[in-house]
């Protein structure tokens, strides 16, 4: 059996990709495994425990630091954020796709460890796009607003690390690209980015 296909998809916060998984879940489009990643971080409104985060406290992250039981990990907004690392790898060995969508330090570390994962960054159509995004989410404060779009900055500059980009300026459009690329199909006439900004 040939394993499935490691996908990698990282951007800046507030660039969307909740809302993509989102869409690809509730119009049942995703065709591949989503992984589930470890944090730190309080659920935000309607997140459920297992379905869009494992949220755990700092101790036990720590223990799963240790064990060797995490893929990648990150620290990020004070905060952690893992990869759960024997899901993926038995989703994988099934022949199944999977989706890890997760930091770019998480990314790093990913492609480190596994050279074949096809890695995805989901790009906002600009700064002030993403600032509006963030500040409209209501749930950070100014100065977590400033710190995320300080980071976004660093994580945008890393594009040419990925194999694909994808602009985040229309949903529908975003989702469909991301299907295309797990799937292993690109636009025509794309190059190694399935959508560059004009």
């Amino acid at each position: 059996m040939q394993p499935g296909r490691l996908v990698v998809l990282t951007g800046p916060s507030g660039v969307g990709k909740g809302s993509i998984m989102a869409h690809l879940r509730a119009t049942r489009t995703l065709p591949c495994w989503l992984s589930i990643s470890a944090t730190t971080r309080p659920p935000r409104p309607g997140e459920v425990d297992g379905q869009h985060y494992f949220f755990v406290n700092e101790e036990r992250f720590l223990q799963m630091i240790d064990r060797g039981e995490l893929l990648e990990h990150a620290h990020f907004a004070g905060k952690r954020y893992g990869t759960p690392r024997e899901p993926v790898e038995e989703h994988l060995r099934r022949g199944e796709s999977v989706l890890l969508e997760i930091e770019l330090a998480g990314a790093r570390q990913v492609k480190i460890a596994m050279p074949e994962a096809f890695m995805v960054f989901l790009a906002p159509p600009s700064r002030e796009e993403l600032r509006r995004r963030l500040t409209g989410r209501g749930t950070e404060t100014d100065e977590q607003v400033a710190a995320r779009l300080a980071q976004a900055d660093v994580e945008m500059a890393a594009e040419s690390e990925f194999d694909a980009v994808i602009v985040n300026d229309d949903l529908e459009r975003a989702s469909t690209e991301l299907v295309d690329l797990i799937v292993g199909r690109r636009p025509a006439g794309a190059g190694p980015a399935a959508h560059k900004r004009t």
